[in-house]
């Protein structure tokens, strides 16, 4: 869950909420779970599957298959920034 990959994920969840103007609450509501469900995967104390994710995409008007092709067109940064996660690289 606190690899770089699942940093970028969870940072592009918290700005596509935030620039609907979408409440964490309001996200939940729409999934049928707590807020606390929303809080955990943003804080990254809660992996997503998926089927969660694309839950998740649906829920903030996101298509998901859009989501996906953004997230792997940063394949170059997220190596990068894998490469300093798990080996201490800096290049």
């Amino acid at each position: 869950m606190h690899t770089p990959h699942y940093s970028v994920l969870r940072t592009r969840l918290v700005e596509l909420r935030e620039a609907k103007g979408i409440t964490q609450a309001e996200v939940a509501a729409k999934l049928g779970k707590p807020q606390s469900y929303v809080s955990k995967y943003e804080r990254g104390e809660r992996r997503l599957d998926i089927i969660e994710l694309i839950a998740v995409a649906n829920a903030l008007g996101v298509d998901p298959v859009q989501l996906f092709a953004e997230l792997m067109s940063q394949k170059p940064l997220l190596d990068k920034l894998e490469s300093v996660f798990y080996r201490g690289d800096i290049k």
